[in-house]
């Protein structure tokens, strides 16, 4: 094990196929699994019977091969020794390495090829994406279309098995994966107790975040994606907001005076909210109360609502809920209509992040919709998260969606 872990290292310059693919398979071939950990290594040279101990005093990390060749990786590599890296990589992915597994620091892959300066846009870097996009595609096809990303924690490395864990559609992977966390259940989350903040609005007992302040900049080019450039005015706008929260979205689109302007909500506190403030005294606000999968079938079953935009951010879904969506929404949206959502889909890490913006515009192409990112630099708007339990967004940047029909 030790010379596999040696030869990722890079010792020798150049790197070329003879001095680093070719004794790379030999090791695969082997019988060397492309998953076994440092850990597992270490524990194996000290004579420890039971690794699972091992992997608990390490922080349950599993340090692969993977990890070991992208943390080791030379930052000025030629033109040719990429891709003789890239062949090391795809033949690490043949036997089975993954993506999405952390090292004892903490890190995937993705995020150390970042860290030895490889560019996103970079050879090396996106076919870590393309093999996260593969894995989770795979996962929905085992899964019966049920889509659950694969959660590395519970990566056993023993086995090669992978348990899913949903990912929400605008909190953390950190929040689904606690089962204390209201942000993992629905109705969990509607019989729930919230608390409007001077920035945020939390669940009073756990210090969720369901929504806050510092979303503001992300809220107004919503807003704004939401009247499409073929309309001859906003006045003559139609629009949906699917999740009302603190209202910053709902605000900026009233400044647009569009002729409807309909609100979907479920939670009781959020609409008793909206009843103090005014939001169904306004002339051109119809509120939906309770959730979008009553409300907006019954609006697709009467087939005489039609709308220019659509925007999504709700809290406790999950992705499979905005496939749902999807189906709904190419009945509801016009021709030329844009829908957009909050996208914090797996920005935990960055990796991840890039993986499920690949995911989302594989999805909605099947809906024959197009969706463009435009990439917003949000790192000094972002808080401190000490208000509140976790964190939801840890990427500097945001990849706001619009999506319309091709």
């Amino acid at each position: 094990m030790s010379e596999l872990h040696h030869l990722l290292t890079f010792p020798t310059r150049p790197v070329t196929e003879a001095t680093y693919v070719k004794p790379l398979a030999g090791f695969l071939k082997s019988g060397i699994p492309a998953t076994y950990t440092l850990e597992q290594a270490a524990a194996f040279e000290r004579g420890d019977e039971d690794q699972e101990d091992d992997e608990d005093k390490e922080g349950g990390s599993t340090t692969t091969p993977m990890h070991i060749l992208a943390r080791s990786l030379p930052q000025d590599l030629s033109e040719m020794e990429t891709k003789v890296v890239l062949q090391m990589l795809d033949m690490l992915f043949e036997y089975g390495a993954g993506w999405s597994f952390l090292d004892y620091e903490n890190k995937a892959v993705g995020d150390l090829l970042l860290e030895r300066g490889q560019p996103k846009a970079g050879s090396l870097y996106q076919r870590i994406v393309e093999a996260g996009v593969s894995a989770e595609l795979l996962l929905r096809k085992m899964d019966g279309g049920d889509v659950e990303f694969l959660d590395e924690d519970d990566f056993d490395p023993s086995t090669n098995v992978n348990e899913p864990v949903e990912i929400t559609t605008t909190e953390s992977t950190e929040a689904a994966k606690d089962p204390d966390a209201t942000a993992g259940d629905q109705m969990t989350y509607l019989n729930t107790k919230l608390e409007y903040t001077d920035d945020a609005l939390v669940t009073e007992e756990n210090r969720d975040g369901v929504m806050m302040e510092w979303e503001d900049q992300i809220m107004k080019l919503a807003a704004d994606t939401m009247f499409p450039p073929a309309l001859e005015s906003t006045h003559d706008a139609v629009v949906l907001n699917i999740g009302f929260g603190m209202g910053i979205i709902d605000t900026y689109i009233q400044t647009k005076r569009p002729q409807k302007h309909f609100i979907c909500e479920a939670h009781p506190d959020v609409l008793a909210k909206m009843k103090k403030d005014g939001w169904y005294e306004k002339p051109n606000v119809i509120v939906l109360e309770g959730r979008w999968q009553d409300s907006l079938n019954k609006l697709l079953d009467e087939g005489e609502t039609f709308f220019d935009g659509i925007y999504y951010d709700t809290f406790s879904e999950h992705y499979q809920d905005m496939l749902d969506l999807y189906d709904v929404i190419v009945g509801l949206i016009k021709p030329e209509g844009v829908f957009s959502f909050f996208n914090g889909l797996g920005a935990d890490r960055e990796i991840c992040y890039d993986v499920y913006k690949k995911i989302v515009e594989i999805d909605v192409a099947t809906y024959g919709m197009k969706c463009d990112f435009e990439i917003i630099d949000i790192a000094t708007i972002l808080p401190d998260w000490k208000d509140v339990k976790r964190s939801y967004y840890n990427c500097n940047y945001y990849y706001h969606p619009r999506i319309s029909f091709i």
